[in-house]
């Protein structure tokens, strides 16, 4: 198994992940905090989706789908192409609000097929390209397509472990 296997294998796990994390869930419970500054699930899974979707752009040399493919709108949201959620305060936070569940599934399939396609074509050699000299050492397309996968797995685990929280609390009250 050579690295873009490894990423491909990445990827389709992210993806079938953030499918079992929305299943069933509705806007409430997606935009639901399981404590007062807590990320809620809606607002993490578009987190990483949008780092995804900013990254596999930036590679392809090419335009988000976020912003390009309607999805911003799709999801009700503004079509900021540098708005990936990072640095969000709690009031930006509480703006992502996702009302279609399966709208924002939709727009992970499309990054997820994007990222997919784009790997199905790299060697080993292409992940050593420099795609970024403002860092020392500067980072390469394998480092950068590691960052994408350590960030969407720590947020999917985040909105994975919040709908336990949300699960529980559900259990306890009914």
């Amino acid at each position: 198994m050579d690295a873009t296997e490894l990423l491909t294998d990445a990827i389709e796990r992210i993806r079938h992940g953030v499918h079992e994390v929305v299943a069933d869930l509705d806007p409430e419970q997606l935009s639901a905090r399981v404590a007062p500054d807590a990320n809620p699930i809606g607002w993490l899974l578009w987190h990483l989706t949008r780092v995804q979707d900013a990254h596999v752009a930036e590679f392809l040399d090419a335009a988000q789908p976020y912003l390009d493919g309607g999805w911003a709108a799709e999801l009700g949201l503004d079509p900021d192409p540098s708005d990936s959620g990072y640095g969000h305060s709690a009031a930006q936070v509480a703006r992502v609000r996702i009302e279609r569940p399966q709208r924002l599934i939709a727009y992970h399939d499309a990054v997820a097929a994007r990222s997919l396609e784009l790997l199905s074509g790299l060697s080993d050699h292409d992940l050593d390209r420099i795609v970024d000299e403002s860092w020392d050492p500067p980072v390469t397309a394998g480092v950068r397509w590691v960052s994408i996968v350590e960030d969407s797995i720590a947020h999917l685990g985040q909105a994975s472990y919040a709908r336990g929280i949300l699960e529980a609390q559900s259990a306890g009250a009914g």
